[in-house]
């Protein structure tokens, strides 16, 4: 059936966050301060790797694409998040709707794949660290990377193409401020039970997949190094710790949304809050203040850019 015949409604309205308009306006401002301070912070992280020669390897390279996959993730849904709380219709077309769909999964796909090859990458380094030029050199590391930009292209476009042929014949209320499969699903004119179990299978079981995969990775390095004591060592368990953190943050609120059937729950917006607007731009964050030479490489940079400022002056 094509999506012209089947689709009646041409837009959603989006129910928002909350109903209480003073409830609004202190998400709104929360919101805007953090996504102006942290989002920079992002930027600056990937101009840091970029500019600097010293951080090359691709432990760096990894986490210079990890902060650009959640500078452009939040760009998904926060802009619009903070246009709705000033507007007293929230309204998105179909069309705009799927899109946001479409992005959000692929890109939140994306990341999820990052941080697999991310823990490939630090399992070589620790456990096989004289194969480590080898089996990571930038030949590799461009192919990874390719291979899970078009992973993620696939799991979302799997996504849209389920929800494209389900009839929207009425009512149009999406209850959120962003559009996702489970609000989509339920408003569709049809019976969705089956269209429901393969996205539970695509993307559920696939985080909780990646989830105990990466856990169980990161315990095998842990364990490793368990009873070495040197700086090489503890610099290793510090990364490591740093990547369960970000992969708690990342994977916690996608198993709780997208791992159980699609009925709604009083903490089903809040997680989803959390999930595409705050710890997106909080990951690459928490990386940086645990790793010692990207520091050191922030303040040579804000440093220089000081300097330029001071000469221009005089």
């Amino acid at each position: 059936m094509e999506v012209e015949n089947s689709t009646v409604v041409t837009e959603f309205i989006l129910l928002g966050l909350t109903q209480s308009q003073n409830a609004q306006l202190l998400v709104f401002a929360l919101v805007l301060i953090f996504y102006l301070i942290i989002l920079p912070g992002n930027l600056l992280i990937i101009l840091t790797i970029r500019s600097d020669p010293g951080l090359t390897a691709p432990l760096y390279f990894f986490l210079g694409n990890l902060a650009f996959l959640d500078a452009s993730y939040s760009f998904i849904v926060a802009p619009r998040m903070l246009a709705d709380f000033l507007s007293e219709e929230k309204v998105i077309s179909y069309r705009g709707c799927i899109t946001q769909l479409f992005f959000l999964h692929f890109l939140g796909a994306g990341e999820m794949f990052l941080l697999v090859v991310m823990a490939f990458d630090r399992y070589v380094a620790i456990c096989r660290p004289l194969h480590y030029s080898a089996l990571m050199s930038p030949r590799t590391c461009y192919a990874l990377l390719g291979a899970l930009w078009l992973g993620g292209f696939a799991h979302s476009i799997v996504q849209v193409a389920l929800i494209l042929h389900l009839p929207f014949c009425g009512p149009n209320q999406l209850d959120n401020f962003f559009c996702d499969v489970p609000q989509v699903i339920k408003l569709a004119c049809a019976d969705t039970f089956v269209v429901e179990l393969l996205m539970v299978s695509n993307s559920g079981l696939l985080s909780l997949l990646c989830f105990l995969g990466l856990l169980a990775s990161y315990t095998v390095i842990l364990c490793r190094v368990k009873g070495r004591s040197s700086e090489g060592t503890n610099r290793a368990v510090s990364t490591c710790t740093t990547h369960i953190i970000i992969v708690f943050l990342m994977f916690g609120p996608a198993i709780f949304i997208y791992t159980r059937p699609f009925r709604s729950l009083p903490a089903d917006k809040v997680v989803s809050l959390f999930h595409t607007v705050i710890f997106p731009l909080m990951n690459p964050m928490i990386y940086t203040l645990r790793n010692q030479e990207v520091k050191a490489s922030i303040r040579k940079l804000l440093g220089q850019h000081r300097v330029c400022r001071m000469e221009e002056k005089n």
